[in-house]
């Protein structure tokens, strides 16, 4: 699926939304395909361990297995259903193909933490500065997201109020509640730099896991790759998408997602 992406702008969820019959509502689809990663590692940080004889594990496990559980839960359930004001259909493939994805990474992580593979405190023996660094990075990365996830649904607000005022304005009844799609070029923070910035801070989120895991910890490492290798043609498909409906003189010298590279 990334190798097509790379090719081909077809990405039928989010500004990219196309109509279909299939389309599944965006808050509900996004809280299904996103909320399989953490139940996954949660589940197996609960039941692995007794299998290797694993009486307890060490706090690093749990620390990672928090920061993992912490980042989805806000992305999965908070953001969609309690935070978005609103969100475009997402086609069925897309849910199956983030779905699928979601369930394998949990899994591979957890089974990694849960006790394949760093399970004892010899394990994370002189470890306690690379962990440190790498929380910090989780932490400024994590902030960062939501910071710029905030500032687009800043966009949807505003128009939300707008349409509020209006509808009252003009006695449209039902119309309050209802939020249109508004799209505008976000001016704050790394967004004067690229156009996807909330992509940007969240490779930072999980480089930072990766330290706090290790060089050897493959689960992490794999998932950082296969972040940037997905997220990238979509940020670049993107741009595109920003230049043909803004132009290239609003657009600017913006880059994609990484500021002055791509």
């Amino acid at each position: 699926f990334t190798v097509v992406q790379w090719f081909n702008d077809y990405y039928p969820q989010g500004k990219t939304s196309i109509p279909s019959r299939f389309n599944i509502p965006g808050k509900i689809a996004w809280a299904v395909m996103e909320t399989p990663g953490f139940v996954c590692l949660l589940y197996c940080m609960f039941t692995i361990p007794a299998t290797q004889g694993i009486e307890k594990l060490p706090a690093a496990n749990w620390l990672m297995a928090a920061l993992f559980s912490i980042h989805y839960i806000y992305r999965a359930i908070i953001s969609p259903l309690f935070l978005n004001p609103s969100m475009s259909p997402i086609h069925p493939f897309i849910l199956i193909s983030a779905f699928s994805f979601q369930v394998i990474n949990g899994t591979c992580i957890g089974g990694y933490l849960a006790g394949y593979g760093a399970s004892t405190q010899e394990d994370w023996a002189g470890a306690t500065i690379r962990i440190q660094v790498g929380l910090l990075i989780f932490l400024a990365g994590f902030i960062g997201n939501m910071w710029h996830d905030d500032e687009l649904r800043e966009i949807r607000r505003v128009a939300a109020r707008k349409q509020k005022q209006k509808a009252k304005v003009q006695g449209e009844k039902g119309k309050e509640g209802k939020v249109d799609k508004v799209y505008e070029v976000p001016e704050n923070g790394l967004f004067r730099l690229i156009l996807y910035p909330h992509f940007f801070c969240e490779w930072i989120e999980w480089c930072g896991f990766w330290v706090i895991g290790g060089w050897g910890c493959v689960p992490a490492r794999n998932f950082v790759i296969n972040e940037m290798t997905t997220m990238t043609p979509r940020a670049l498909s993107g741009k595109r998408w920003y230049i043909q409906r803004f132009g290239k003189e609003k657009i600017g010298s913006r880059r994609a997602v990484i500021p002055g590279l791509i």
